[in-house]
């Protein structure tokens, strides 16, 4: 009987520390949320980092949530003033200076995220996360232009490679346009959109390579009401207006006419991979963008970040500081790479020999050796001046030159507005 009730207290004993260790596991686990917009293949890649680093942090927890992107940044501004949503978000690099104003993120520690380690190991163009001392936010990936061409239209068109110059783009994009019998176009030989990648094809592309520069004194005074921005912007007009190779509204969006085989080359950022790899029956390449009428070669580079929010505060601001620092090393670059199809942010990754070699990565990635990356005051209204001024050419009449000149005084005022606050 004594050794029965000595194994029953010997029992009770252990499972209540059991119970107590468990209860301590569970009191000890920190979870956290992270926020983004919803593209299937980042949700995907997102779910495969979020495994990976609780495996190696057992005791945080990370509750991943996602929206359309159009409801995106309402979602964001009301919920972290308000003590919720997420304390790791995800934000596109342009839009800054609205959530630091906002006071919707807070600074990356120093101690955790060196300044100078930032910028020896992350492409040049992340700079433009620092404000004085301190970086604000961080990218896993970054993106570039390249030219994604239908190869099946390639090859009933008799064209063997791709465009390397800007003359040749257009007269491929010629052969391959096709028309029916009331002359309106069933395909086009180029998709153009500016409200998708074009905007940022003429800035940081064409006025470049036409020997011009968008902006001077570090992007805050716009540089292209001159004869090197009115050249960018005739060849840009050029192809629907005299070439006929292509229609702005060409089934809605460009990358839509692309992906339905009915556009022969399409220009389109390296996110745009993973979302064509899905595509069954479309036989498409890659190549990097067309040189200039000098040889010029120019690109654009982008990023979405990540972001401690100002909601993050104690074991939580410690935990998402873990989490920021997984998303930027070099395991999680790769696997967001070969998942969705976006570049590593750190030439470490980024520009090993398997993925500068790589056919579809490959046009990418030395695309990021010439890129320029535009800082934005309000990314949004910029963009929207450069619609406004195509349209007024298109629909209206207005002359290239008087709509240019237009588009620039209006873009000058909004960067006034900014950095004369």
């Amino acid at each position: 009987m004594k050794l029965m009730n000595r194994f029953r207290t010997f029992m009770l004993g252990a499972a209540t520390a059991a119970l107590t260790a468990a209860s301590a596991t569970t009191a000890s686990a920190v979870e956290i949320e992270y926020w983004q917009y919803f593209f299937e293949a980042r949700v995907t890649a997102m779910d495969k980092l979020i495994e990976n680093f609780q495996t190696a942090n057992p005791d945080i927890t990370v509750k991943m949530t996602h929206f359309p992107y159009d409801a995106y940044r309402t979602k964001v501004a009301a919920a972290i003033p308000a003590g919720q949503g997420p304390d790791v978000v995800q934000l596109f690099y342009g839009w800054l200076n609205d959530y630091v104003e906002a006071k919707l993120i807070q600074p990356l520690p120093a101690d955790a995220f060196p300044p100078e380690k930032i910028e020896a190991e992350f492409f040049p163009m992340v700079k433009a996360m620092r404000m004085g001392d301190n970086y604000w936010a961080l990218p896993t990936a970054v993106r570039s232009l390249a030219l994604f061409y239908n190869q099946r239209m390639f090859e009933d068109a008799g064209i063997e490679n791709p465009p390397a110059n800007l003359d040749e783009l257009v007269e491929m994009a010629k052969k391959l346009t096709q028309k029916d019998g009331a002359g309106n176009l069933t395909a086009v030989g180029l998709t153009t959109g500016m409200t998708a990648q074009d905007h940022h094809w003429i800035r940081e592309v064409l006025v470049r390579q036409y020997g011009g520069e968008p902006y001077l004194n570090d992007y805050k005074t716009v540089n292209y009401n001159n004869e090197a921005g009115l050249k960018a912007f005739n060849f840009y007009n050029d192809l629907q207006a005299k070439h006929g190779v292509t229609k702005a509204a060409f089934m809605d969006e460009p990358q839509a006419a692309f992906k339905a085989g009915r556009a022969g080359m399409h220009i389109d950022g390296s996110f745009r991979i993973g979302a064509l790899e899905s595509v069954r029956g479309l036989k498409w390449g890659v190549a990097e963008l067309p040189a200039g009428p000098d040889g010029t070669r120019s690109n654009y580079a982008s990023y979405w970040v990540n972001a401690i929010t100002s909601k993050a505060e104690g074991e939580k601001r410690d935990a998402a500081v873990k989490f920021m620092q997984y998303l930027t090393s070099d395991e999680a670059m790769q696997i967001w790479l070969e998942t969705v199809g976006e570049l590593p942010a750190k030439p470490s990754a980024a520009m090993t020999d398997k993925n500068v070699n790589d056919p579809v990565y490959g046009p990418f990635i030395k695309g990021l050796e010439y890129a320029k990356t535009t800082v934005f005051a309000d990314e949004s209204a910029q963009r929207q001046v450069m619609v406004d001024m195509m349209q007024r050419v298109e629909l209206q009449g207005q002359s290239m030159e008087d709509s240019v000149s237009e588009a620039a005084a209006a873009e000058q005022k909004i960067l006034d507005e900014y950095y004369n606050k």
